[in-house]
């Protein structure tokens, strides 16, 4: 038969224990769970030295210790496979290049730095009257608000794209089926 609400109680308080402080003394034992020790006892067993622990318990502190110390070794670089003598800088690899790494942005407007093929695919997107007027919109904002963009181009092909579209100067395109 199972243990009663009481035992199971007194059970947690002995694991917490002897997790907390380890392998616990008679003593211990008796100001934690009092009476009860003799209906939990036979889950524990004496030590050499004559102190209570629960073998599960012990395995399972030893386990995430090993654990612990491998996921240290590991983020300190002394696991089994350290054979880079260079360390990679991110998450890129070496051979893995910044395709953006050498392109400037270009200045086209008070404000508005565009990189050549963001700037070229506008032009091929909306036309050149269109592109000025999206760029000098643009520009225009940032200099009477203050604000700053991660990406020009990116607010050029959000909301400035969207005010073109509700003044006109692009046309909305339909789509037939």
């Amino acid at each position: 038969m199972g243990m009663t609400f009481e035992e199971k109680g007194a059970y947690i308080e002995l694991l917490m224990l002897q997790f907390n402080r380890g392998h616990m003394t008679s003593h211990m034992i008796g100001q934690t769970v009092g009476q009860l020790w003799v209906k939990v006892e036979d889950k524990f067993v004496k030590d050499a030295d004559g102190l209570w622990y629960n073998v599960r318990l012990e395995e399972e502190k030893i386990k995430r210790s090993n654990f612990v110390s491998s996921r240290i070794n590991n983020k300190l670089g002394k696991n089994q496979y350290n054979n880079s003598t260079k360390k990679e800088r991110g998450h890129m690899t070496s051979h893995m290049e910044d395709e953006n790494k050498d392109v400037i942005k270009i200045e086209y407007k008070d404000n508005v730095n565009l990189f050549k093929k963001e700037y070229d695919t506008l032009l091929e997107k909306y036309g050149k009257t269109a592109t000025d007027w999206m760029i000098d919109k643009l520009g225009n904002y940032k200099l009477s608000k203050g604000k700053k963009y991660k990406s020009d181009y990116g607010a050029i092909n959000t909301w400035v794209v969207d005010e073109a579209k509700k003044k006109k100067i692009i046309k909305q395109q339909v789509l037939e089926y």
